[in-house]
């Protein structure tokens, strides 16, 4: 069986406790469109004629559904997620085609990645079998201690984005491994599985939607791109 393409499971699995609000942070909206909506659109405008499965818990998936029937959100599956975001990667790949050649996961309130993210990844996913976007930690750190805490020299530090993208088959096989709390995202499940992971270089801009204050960060953002393609 022949492999090509890339397959795309989006994650939208949150409450948005922390956000705040009746709705869930992916289902709010961010300039003209949905957080998650956002997030379908830049990979069906980027990757052509991609698969994009998004995991929803299983209450929502009508919610979505009647609300994504309302804009103009590219072409998409749903299936319902699991307890833990581990167990909703697993249901994504289990609702992707074995036909894929690489996969890429997504967090569903991300919905500021860019193209030159998403084709970076790809790339470096394709050379290296993975591909995990990170960026320079600027604030100063300091870790907590039983007597306290103590500074972390941030410059040893990364921080992790998505989409992290794999080689289908690696990714599904690190999958076949039980959960573990320590799992905090799909890079953690591979190394798990024996793999190493590949590190490229992640975007500022490519935020995630956590409490009320991202919103409107998220929105001049939204606001500052749209203003430079108008100038371009």
């Amino acid at each position: 069986m022949e492999q090509q393409g890339t397959g795309v499971i989006i994650v939208a699995g949150g409450s948005g406790s922390r956000l705040g609000g009746p709705l869930p942070k992916q289902f709010r909206m961010l300039g003209s469109l949905p957080v998650l909506g956002h997030a379908i659109n830049a990979f069906a405008r980027t990757l052509h004629s991609t698969q994009i499965v998004v995991v929803l818990p299983e209450g929502q998936i009508d919610f979505w559904k009647n609300l994504a029937a309302r804009f103009d959100i590219a072409k998409h599956t749903c299936t319902a997620g699991g307890p833990q975001r581990f167990h909703s990667v697993r249901n994504g790949l289990s609702a992707l085609p074995r036909t894929v050649a690489l996969i890429a996961v997504h967090d569903g309130v991300r919905p500021l990645v860019s193209s030159d993210l998403i084709l970076k990844a790809v790339e470096c996913a394709a050379a290296h079998g993975t591909a995990i976007p990170v960026v320079e930690a600027v604030d100063s750190l300091r870790q907590l201690t039983p007597d306290g805490s103590h500074p972390i020299d941030r410059n040893t530090l990364r921080i992790v984005q998505t989409p992290q993208v794999f080689d289908a088959e690696l990714l599904r096989r690190a999958y076949e491994l039980d959960y573990s709390p320590d799992f905090t995202d799909d890079a953690s499940v591979v190394e798990r599985a024996g793999h190493a992971v590949t590190l490229c270089h992640g975007e500022r801009g490519n935020l995630k939607i956590t409490t009320a204050d991202d919103l409107p960060i998220a929105e001049a953002i939204l606001l500052s791109r749209a203003s430079r393609e108008e100038n371009l």
